[in-house]
């Protein structure tokens, strides 16, 4: 998905597209970056004046939930659909291992660290709850680092907002 679609959509259909569009990356659904997506999100809030904050906690929402999902998939389904995901997605295996004993050690301050950094945001979800780690130890580590992370994304956008626009015209 390109940049002026991104802007496109979320011109569009406002905050139902950001928190769409934020629930299928935090799935990893291929081709969706929040690394894009927030920023540009951040641009729209102030260029079209919306709240940050609830910019913000639409953002935070979807991605709880989406993470929650995969978190319930990898609960029910273990091992099993963690070796699914890897015939599907073979590339992603170093990153699944890693997330795997990076939940294994760390546990819920893993799940915190790795909800800042991209590719395995989306991806520690499913080690965890094949670990079956505790529900809301989960769902509180991975909130504090989804709000982190988004709110570093959007600002970013927001702040910068104006000198992206220029360049962009």
């Amino acid at each position: 998905m390109t940049l002026q679609a991104v802007q496109l959509y979320i011109n569009q259909y406002g905050l139902f597209f950001l928190g769409f569009i934020i629930f299928l990356e935090y799935l990893n659904v291929p081709g969706l970056a929040a690394g894009i997506i927030l920023p540009v999100a951040g641009v729209w809030v102030k260029s079209v004046g919306i709240s940050f904050f609830v910019a913000l906690l639409v953002s935070v929402v979807a991605a709880v939930t989406a993470s929650w999902l995969l978190y319930y998939i990898g609960f029910r389904g273990g091992d099993f659909v963690l070796e699914k995901y890897l015939q599907k997605f073979p590339s992603h295996k170093r990153i699944v291992d890693k997330s795997y004993d990076f939940v294994e050690t760390k546990g819920s301050v893993g799940v915190f660290l790795a909800k800042l950094v991209p590719a395995v945001r989306t991806i520690i979800s499913l080690p965890a709850g094949a670990l079956k780690m505790n529900f809301f130890k989960y769902s509180i580590s991975s909130c504090l680092g989804i709000i982190v992370c988004n709110f570093i994304l959007m600002y970013s956008g927001y702040f910068f907002g104006d000198e992206i626009l220029a360049k962009l015209c």
